[in-house]
């Protein structure tokens, strides 16, 4: 099987459809972390003067998701290569 060559056949441009739902894509992870990141600015809303064990158990439930994502975009964990 033999590559095309990139300078006598180019890859077709991004189809526009496909970019802008990337783009629409990105913009909704780009909310989900801003909010996320304002939530985390305001100590997810706990108080020092009543920071339980349940406060703890609900940043681990908020983690968990987290460090699942962020190994499969890192290549960590076990997705590390």
């Amino acid at each position: 099987m033999t590559r095309p060559d990139p300078i006598t056949n180019p890859r077709p441009p991004i189809r526009q459809d496909a970019l802008a739902a990337f783009v629409a894509q990105k913009a909704e992870i780009d909310e989900m972390l801003a909010r996320l990141q304002e939530l985390s600015d305001d100590h997810f809303c706990a108080h020092p003067e009543e920071i339980a064990w349940g406060h703890i158990g609900t940043l681990e439930h908020y983690a968990s998701p987290l460090k699942r994502i962020t190994d499969i975009a890192f290549g960590e964990g076990e997705h590390a290569n």
